[in-house]
């Protein structure tokens, strides 16, 4: 599939899941909230796809990360059913779906940082690039952290939904956790089919 293609198919995916995620979410500012993201990531990958194109493994997962979100945001994370079944199925006490949506926040970001300090030499040595990636990864999960506390803040109880904490006072502690753990498991299973990826690109 070329990659013009692979752009065209993910932006509709993405677009048709926004569409049908909005008709009727469980609540409309949560819902807003939640994919923000999205409607961020979208415009800046359409405006840099020709100076600056992405490799076909990060197009995928952004968008798969893309569809981890508004699928949370279309049922606020405490009410997904995938999450209520991951809860049987695993004996949580909680709807454990938060905690995917954690895991791709540091999954995704820490190739997203590898490519560009790769392709665009600002960092040299693997081992020095993969720690820079992870601290990418912890500072981007720390200021999602920092969003949801504003939001707490200004909406007060109104923010229960989209915070998702449910009750569980280590809520930040362990959301940080887990993107951590998404950004190493990304850096340790991915960098090799993401060399190969990024080599096959021409230098811009």
């Amino acid at each position: 599939m070329s990659r013009n293609a692979q752009l065209i198919l993910y932006g509709l995916a993405i677009v048709a899941a926004l569409l049908v995620s909005g008709w009727q979410p469980h609540d409309r500012a949560t819902w807003l909230l939640e994919i923000f993201p999205v409607l961020i990531a979208l415009p800046v990958i359409a405006m840099t796809r020709e100076r600056f194109p992405l490799t076909p493994l990060l197009l995928f997962l952004i968008c798969l990360h893309a569809l981890v979100l508004i699928y949370g945001g279309a049922y606020s994370y405490a009410r997904v059913p995938l999450g209520f079944w991951m809860q049987e199925l695993l004996g949580t006490s909680r709807n454990p779906y938060d905690k995917v949506g954690h895991f791709m926040q540091g999954f995704v970001p820490a190739l997203v940082a590898r490519e560009i300090f790769v392709r665009g030499s600002y960092v040299t040595g693997r081992k020095m690039t993969a720690f820079l990636c992870i601290c990418t990864v912890m500072a981007v999960s720390a200021w999602y952290e920092l969003i949801e506390w504003a939001a707490a803040v200004a909406f007060g109880g109104g923010a229960e939904a989209f915070l998702g904490t449910q009750g569980d006072p280590w809520d930040t502690q362990s959301d940080m956790l887990f993107a951590f753990i998404g950004g190493s498991v990304a850096l340790l299973l991915m960098s090799r089919i993401h060399d190969r990826q990024m080599a096959r690109l021409s230098p811009r």
